[in-house]
């Protein structure tokens, strides 16, 4: 965990970004008493999402696809 102040936030803000994408926090405090006022922290990528594995909560098939299959068929080309 690195601390800075505002100030020497403002002067070596690109090292302080550099030092949150490798995974450190770096807390940033007010100049006189230290006191802590923000956290700069890194912004994790969102996971890639396939196509076709949208659930479609609720969704129910209509009845046709549950209609009985006609008699004396066998599933085998004519």
């Amino acid at each position: 965990m690195v601390k800075a102040t505002i100030f020497e936030a403002k002067t070596n803000l690109s090292a302080l970004i550099k030092k949150a994408q490798q995974g450190e926090t770096v807390i940033i405090t007010t100049g006189r008493n230290k006191a802590p006022v923000a956290k700069l922290t890194p912004i994790r990528p969102a996971a890639k999402r396939r196509l076709g594995t949208m659930r479609i909560p609720g969704y129910v098939p209509t009845d046709e696809i549950f209609e009985p299959l006609p008699k004396g068929w066998t599933g085998e080309d004519d």
